[in-house]
């Protein structure tokens, strides 16, 4: 069941700047990198947060903070730079008391994610990234015209982000929830007025435009879930793709969607929890009795028979041969108690294999 409350509380950073941190839920720590544009109480209740704030409190300790200059944090900061972003991850991190955890990063919270990945490969055992880059606005131009349009939107928001007229702000609105319902939209307009100044939404987003962390992408170690929005316009769909590429490993889902911030009623976000689910480590006893015994291998390949694949599919996917794969699954339809390959498709669904497949 989603966690019906969530509790809030405050700790101090390496430079003294008191962070808001929200926990929910239980089960195995997923801590979310903070983005911008974000209000730990306000976000709880939202029509644009609420349904992925509650989806991962059902089944993890889910922990997510305000960014210093955002939300309940302290807006009155000197230092809003990526550096300390990072550190503030780590003050975190080592705050909750958490060894081991996976880590969400969406939007910019991915390029924390992943230097926080590389710092700390010990402590990170899954890596969520979605609507991310390695590469800023500014970073990744080519043209004049591509640096005037970065300054434009700056110009803007410093120009009318905290006017009551919220048309300024509708702007940045259509960009991250183009597919939105009015009242969806409305909601955006005020998270964010009440989520942070004028004055620190330009300087976010000017530090944003400068992000680089494309030199880090091949020491990521972790298995890595990368997921994009094919047709969103505020992260071009390519950034999604040149994670996946270089970083070892990584698995890629395209979610079909123009948001980039997916919404409870459209069909992407069934995608995307589902490919999340899949990929997180799960809760002891989460899963049918039986699973707890298969090898890593023996997961592998009853992920791929639930995603409905034949011996030879499998054997060509894994690199290995036919006769391999049926002794695989025999000790896989004995650990599971099964008979058939159709009773351990069903098995398996029930305890959520398969669903990258779908």
């Amino acid at each position: 069941m989603p966690a019906s409350h969530q509790n809030i509380r405050f700790i101090s950073s390496h430079d003294g700047v008191r962070l808001a941190y929200a926990s929910a839920g239980a089960g195995p720590t997923l801590i979310k990198a903070a983005t911008w544009l974000s209000h730990l109480e306000y976000d709880w209740q939202s029509p644009v947060w609420s349904h992925l704030l509650q989806s991962l409190s059902a089944q993890y300790t889910f922990v997510r903070y305000d960014e210093r200059g955002c939300g309940l944090s302290d807006w009155l900061v000197e230092d809003l730079s990526f550096e300390s972003w990072v550190r503030d991850l780590e003050v975190l991190a080592d705050a909750i008391g958490a060894e081991r955890f996976a880590l969400l990063g969406m939007s910019q919270g991915a390029s924390i994610a992943i230097a926080y990945a590389v710092r700390h490969p010990e402590r990170v055992s899954h890596l969520v990234l979605h609507g991310g880059y390695a590469r800023g606005r500014l970073v990744r131009s080519n043209t004049a015209a591509e640096r005037e349009e970065v300054e434009t939107m700056n110009k803007l928001a410093e120009l009318g982000w905290g006017k009551a007229d919220p048309s300024f702000r509708q702007f940045f609105t259509s960009q991250f929830i183009p597919g939105g319902r009015p009242e969806q939209h409305h909601w955006f307009n005020e998270l964010e007025r009440i989520s942070t100044s004028p004055a620190n939404a330009v300087r976010f987003m000017r530090e944003f435009a400068r992000i680089d962390v494309s030199h880090l992408l091949h020491r990521v170690r972790c298995p890595t879930l990368v997921l994009h929005s094919r047709h969103e316009v505020r992260q071009p769909f390519e950034q999604g793709r040149l994670l996946a590429t270089a970083i070892p490993g990584a698995q890629f889902v395209p979610i079909e969607s123009g948001n980039h911030l997916l919404l409870e009623d459209e069909p992407g976000w069934q995608h995307w929890i589902d490919a999340v689910r899949r990929f997180l480590p799960r809760a002891a006893g989460a899963e049918l009795p039986g699973f707890a015994a298969l090898t890593d291998r023996q997961r592998e390949l009853l992920e791929l028979i639930a995603q409905g694949r034949d011996n030879a599919q499998i054997a060509a996917i894994l690199s290995l041969s036919e006769k391999t794969v049926r002794n695989h699954i025999t000790h896989i339809f004995a650990k599971l108690q099964v008979e058939t390959r159709a009773q351990a498709i069903v098995r398996a669904r029930d305890s959520g294999f398969g669903r990258l497949g779908d």
